[in-house]
């Protein structure tokens, strides 16, 4: 698929993927099994086509999750407190990149220690834009 994405806009989406993924800790989200996963993203903005991409990795997404909020914490986001329900964790993420201001919502609902899906619904520089991954382990590493 050709990217037609502005390089900061991509960078932004990227960034909301990572603040969502990253936007807890491990005290605060359930554990996920170190494995082979799989990741389905769906990324919307503004009136873009929609964009896929499908990914593996062997990995520790818990792990994974607290490596990438310490170092967006370094780069000066702010991290709202988690709010649970159920199965679903909400929480937001202000970082400021490239100049442009870049907020974001994300909401995590945990299937189980194997897979969950994650929303993100972020604004840069005033554009919208929305992302949906969706996480399964598929196996050992």
């Amino acid at each position: 698929m050709k990217n037609t994405m502005h390089p900061l806009s991509a960078a932004a989406i990227a960034l909301t993927a990572a603040l969502g993924a990253g936007a807890a800790a491990a005290d605060e989200l359930p554990a996920f099994r170190k494995g082979l996963w799989e990741y389905d993203r769906t990324m919307e903005r503004g009136g873009a086509p929609q964009q896929t991409v499908k990914a593996k990795k062997c990995i520790n997404p818990t792990e994974d999750m607290n490596r990438q909020r310490a170092m967006l914490s370094q780069s000066g986001c702010k991290f709202s407190p988690i709010a649970k329900s159920g199965n679903t964790y909400t929480y937001t993420a202000q970082c400021t990149m490239a100049g442009l201001a870049v907020e974001s919502k994300s909401v995590l609902r945990f299937e189980n220690d194997g897979a969950y899906r994650l929303d993100v619904e972020s604004k840069e520089g005033g554009v919208a834009s929305r992302e949906v991954l969706i996480a399964r382990r598929v196996g050992d590493c």
